[in-house]
């Protein structure tokens, strides 16, 4: 049975170069990188090309690149981090976020407004964030912002620049973190074009190792001391993030960054290629006419979310993987939870809905005649499982 993976938004197949990397430096560099001899120096030095390599396909010319085990790691840092820094937002301080954010966001925020803090979502519905609302909620006493660049589940583009220039002139005490995790090498963007102050992006979802994230972070922030560790310990990496670090994780990760920037344009035009034909498809297929296409109107390109008629996702999840077909019925990081989709519920879908909806999420590797093929399953499983129900 021929595999086609199509939930390459959950985690990405090692690219043969990552995989290279990781095993030489496994191998051959071995070193701590806090050890004062020519081993750790080796070492280190994997760690510094490591951020260049980062702060580059990030277009930075400044500010500091922490490694973590993950996006996961980083949010928490970006966020719960920015509150260690400055104790004083505890007590009437205000965060910004939107409707539907990942669990790693939404989690550690939700934390801090049982601390005591305001916390106001931003509605997307649509797949557009509510930029009149931002309005109204950019308040002196807003301390933190942190919204994702591409929504995980609809695939929606929100437009962070626009929230930068809000946020900037009317909230003088305000660090802008973004989510990049499923923009990163996928949307053409440099910390400069996002007005932001914090950046998190991820390996493993762009075909580097699993277990390894990082955060950028400005000069400005770092000048101001505006963020503090979380992990505390022999003060590694900068004295923000304790703990050993991963270096053939890192080096590998560093390895999918330079490939993935050398080839973004072919990428991303694969991608949207690939989606477009999707939907082309999903729309002038007789036998997937009660598909919906969940539409947002600027989109990443390489996310589709479709919602079935009458057939919860998990169903249509299993029927698929049957068939060596892996799609997605929502964030990957939820997936065990039996609660309905946050993402697909503020961009406007019911419950309902939000129960039948799987998402499709392409890499670089995938082709058209996978698609094809996919929408024969696809269709198949439609007609099968209403017919069983």
């Amino acid at each position: 049975m021929t595999e086609i993976y199509f939930d390459n938004s959950a985690t990405t197949r090692i690219s043969p170069e990552a995989l290279r990397v990781f095993c030489e430096v496994s191998e051959e560099h071995y070193g701590n990188p806090s050890s004062r001899h020519s081993r750790g120096a080796d070492a280190e030095r994997l760690l510094d090309d490591a951020r260049g390599a980062v702060r580059g396909a990030l277009g930075a010319t400044g500010g500091e690149v922490v490694f973590t085990a993950g996006g996961t790691e980083a949010n928490n840092l970006a966020i719960l981090g920015r509150l260690r820094a400055k104790p004083r937002f505890m007590r009437g301080g205000k965060i910004l976020t939107t409707a539907g954010e990942h669990a790693s966001v939404s989690h550690p925020v939700e934390s801090l407004r049982s601390a005591g803090l305001t916390v106001a979502a931003i509605p997307t519905a649509g797949g557009v964030l509510d930029l009149d609302t931002l309005r109204r909620e950019a308040t002196p006493d807003v301390c933190l912002v942190s919204m994702m660049l591409v929504n995980n589940e609809s695939g929606a583009l929100y437009d962070l620049a626009a929230v930068a220039k809000i946020v900037h002139a009317a909230c003088p005490d305000a660090v802008f973190h973004v989510d990049a995790t499923q923009a990163f090498l996928k949307i053409p963007f440099t910390v400069k074009s996002l007005g932001c102050d914090l950046v998190t992006v991820s390996s493993h979802k762009i075909r580097g190792p699993k277990g390894v994230g990082a955060l950028w972070i400005s000069p400005a922030v770092i000048k101001n001391r505006g963020i503090a560790p979380v992990t505390l310990g022999g003060g590694q990496e900068g004295d923000l993030r304790s703990g050993t670090e991963n270096v053939p994780g890192i080096a590998a990760f560093a390895a999918a960054v330079r490939d993935g920037l050398a080839a973004r344009e072919e990428t991303i035009a694969h991608l949207a290629d690939l989606r477009a034909y999707l939907i082309d498809r999903v729309q002038h297929t007789p036998a997937l006419a009660e598909v919906r296409v969940n539409l947002p109107p600027v989109a990443a390109p390489h996310i589709v979310s479709l919602t079935m008629p009458r057939i919860k996702s998990e169903t249509m999840l299993h029927y698929l993987s049957s068939k060596g077909i892996y799609v997605s019925s929502g964030s990957a990081c939820s997936s065990h939870d039996a609660h309905l989709s946050s993402a697909m519920l503020a961009f406007g879908l019911t419950e309902r809905e939000a129960d039948t909806t799987v998402r499709v999420s392409f890499g670089v590797t995938n082709t058209r005649e996978e698609v094809d093929t996919f929408l024969a399953a696809l269709a198949d499983g439609v007609a099968h499982l209403i017919r069983t129900r």
